[in-house]
């Protein structure tokens, strides 16, 4: 495993591209991230019907696009149970690519993001093929070494439908990816563990709530499946540690507890963090500036605190802030 990145040199991912600037998942999110300065970007990753591998946020759609406009797909509403969470929707799994395709990309938390949502309806959905050439193009445009930090959402839930990821997942990322431009996340680690022994060459980050287990677990283990907080103690990392290039916690497990990080470089894992955004509504309570959700609080101390802890990679809406945040703590190092 490679060592943890220098001090005060996080990697800045744009999550979902930057969301916080353009809906979620679409061409001009992803672009915008890379030209605001992300180093990486992060896709959720879906499936539909055919097999074809999709970014998106969950594979409930109608949140993030215009498919409750579309009367041909009424009937296709319906509910479902996923990793215990019962959803009433519109499902990628119930569409074809070229029914997905006729729809158009809206934000997903209008309103916080006015601006963002300015931009419903102008976007189709992206494919994980279309979004792997856009990084590539702009690799060779900015002449830097981009990242992809690709999300494996669901696997549990998609492998009891018949319709299992590691497979397809694994067949779109082997020829492209490479430790040195390709991490592969989940909040179920077997799914790492299957994408990995199917030849993909990257790094595997194992992904945290802060609450609750793992559905991979409690599918195996019902209730007395790990919980999330005992991998996270000393004998967890160190299991961690031999199964796992990385932890990606939630950032209010690091406000808690900054040495989590230190704990998990000396057993030689990664740390990445998410997500950190500037609103008040996403702040640490001490960080927020007003009672107005939507409006910016003190994002600049949240963020740098977090950067500070030693973290190797955060994952934020505005990939703007997130530089800025990085090079205000490498001045202050300096």
């Amino acid at each position: 495993m490679d060592a943890p990145n220098p001090p005060f040199v996080p990697l800045v991912i744009g999550h979902r591209g930057a969301p916080g600037y353009r809906p979620e998942h679409t061409r001009s999110s992803y672009e915008l991230a890379f030209a605001l300065g992300a180093d990486a970007v992060e896709p959720d990753i879906v499936i539909t019907k055919d097999g074809v591998l999709v970014v998106r946020h969950e594979n409930e759609i109608s949140g993030t696009t215009d498919v409750a406009q579309h009367p041909e797909f009424a009937e296709r509403h319906t509910t479902k149970r996923i990793d215990g969470v019962t959803l009433s929707g519109w499902f990628t799994e119930d569409f074809t690519w070229s029914e997905l395709a006729t729809l158009r990309a809206r934000e997903r938390l209008p309103e916080l993001r006015q601006h963002s949502s300015s931009f419903d309806g102008t976007e189709p959905m992206l494919r994980l093929s279309e979004l792997l050439e856009l990084v590539d193009e702009a690799a060779d445009r900015t002449a830097r070494p981009l990242r992809l930090v690709a999300e494996i959402k669901h696997p549990t839930y998609f492998a009891s439908i018949g319709m299992p990821l590691a497979e397809p997942v694994a067949a779109a990322l082997a020829p492209w990816g490479g430790q040195e431009r390709l991490t592969v996340e989940c909040f179920e680690q077997t799914v790492l563990g299957e994408v990995g022994a199917r030849g993909v060459s990257a790094e595997f980050i194992y992904l945290l709530e802060a609450t609750g287990a793992a559905p991979d677990l409690i599918a195996r283990d019902g209730s007395s499946a790990m919980s999330y907080a005992s991998q996270l103690t000393d004998a967890g990392l160190d299991r961690l540690a031999r199964e796992v290039d990385g932890i990606s916690p939630d950032k209010s497990l690091l406000l808690d507890d900054p040495a989590l990080v230190t704990r998990a470089h000396e057993r030689r894992l990664r740390v990445f963090t998410w997500t950190l955004r500037p609103e008040n509504g996403f702040l640490a309570e001490p960080h927020r500036l007003g009672g107005v959700s939507s409006d910016w609080g003190d994002w600049r101390t949240e963020f740098e605190s977090i950067i500070r802890s030693g973290v190797d990679g955060i994952f934020v809406d505005h990939a703007d802030l997130g530089v800025a945040a990085r090079a205000g703590v490498a001045d202050g190092a300096s």
